[in-house]
């Protein structure tokens, strides 16, 4: 089993760094970073974990993720970097994709891509961008983003965008890994026509019915190559779990968050301190990635 660290709730910017090049030595196999463009002092979206609108630390940080996944690139040596999620939609395809071929570029192709149409209606509001076709903006977004990583000059002409004899430099030098995050029917069509899905925290009942369901469909779209699968489990990672998971082809990816699990953090430790959260990574290292 891949274990990734999932870098969300850092409250000091200047963290993310020391811990992920403190996750690539204990054994961790990739980091992922979290988006937010804008958060509301007053919102009444509410995201499908929570019951409330308030969810979200407000002492956060969310740096931009492909500067902050080129910095933590160029300061580790081979740990996998991606975004969970990333809101592509937000933002115009032209600067996201050079943002990230520039990215990949940088770190030796180990970028890769974790986008969603997103749930914030009031991040949409401030952008000036619509929110009730988020999701067909975030589709025609990925065409023309791998238009652009193709090195040639492309045009297109959609329901967003339309230009001609486009050219962008830096593009990849391998391919960039697009996984789709969300759980709702169209996100879960969205993820079988692309290379992977980034599942948002469930069971692992839960998350087993879910891969049946995009096996089926991305059989319909006859698509023969694996799916690359990202997940967070809701139980605790045991030998069992993990046993029954690989039966089923489920070894890919698993994301954590250790010193927000109670089984890493001893009594009276302060898991906003970063020295608290590196013990954490040590026991969950201890506990499961050598297990």
């Amino acid at each position: 089993m891949k274990h990734w660290l999932s870098l969300v709730g850092i409250s000091k910017v200047e963290d993310y760094i020391e811990l992920a090049q403190f996750a690539e030595k204990i054994g961790f196999y990739g980091v992922a970073v979290a988006d937010h463009l804008l958060i509301p002092s007053h919102s009444v979206s509410v995201h499908s974990n929570s019951k409330d609108s308030t969810w979200r630390p407000r002492e956060a940080q969310w740096p931009d993720p492909w500067i902050i996944l080129t910095a933590i690139g160029l300061a580790t040596s081979s740990l996998r970097l991606t975004t969970n999620i990333y809101l592509a939609a937000l933002r115009d395809p032209f600067s996201t994709a050079k943002a990230i071929s520039t990215a990949s570029r940088l770190t030796n192709n180990r970028v890769s891509c974790g986008l969603a149409a997103g749930w914030q209606k009031e991040e949409f509001e401030f952008s000036g961008v619509d929110f009730q076709s988020r999701g067909r903006r975030l589709d025609e977004t990925i065409m023309v983003m791998k238009k652009l990583w193709s090195g040639t000059e492309v045009s297109h002409e959609g329901e967003f965008f339309q230009f001609n004899g486009a050219l962008q430099q830096p593009t990849p030098t391998q391919p960039i890994k697009i996984r789709i995050g969300g759980s709702s029917a169209p996100a879960l069509r969205r993820a079988a026509r692309h290379d992977g899905w980034m599942g948002e925290p469930m069971s692992k009942d839960k998350l087993i019915e879910t891969v049946k369901i995009l096996e089926n469909l991305r059989a319909e779209q006859k698509k023969s190559e694996p799916m690359d699968l990202f997940f967070t489990l809701m139980e605790m990672p045991t030998r069992e779990i993990y046993n029954e998971l690989d039966s089923m082809g489920l070894s890919n990816r698993v994301a954590i968050t250790p010193w927000k699990r109670e089984r890493w953090l001893r009594q009276g430790e302060n898991p906003e301190q970063i020295e608290v959260k590196k013990l954490a990574l040590i026991r969950f290292a201890q506990d499961v990635i050598d297990i």
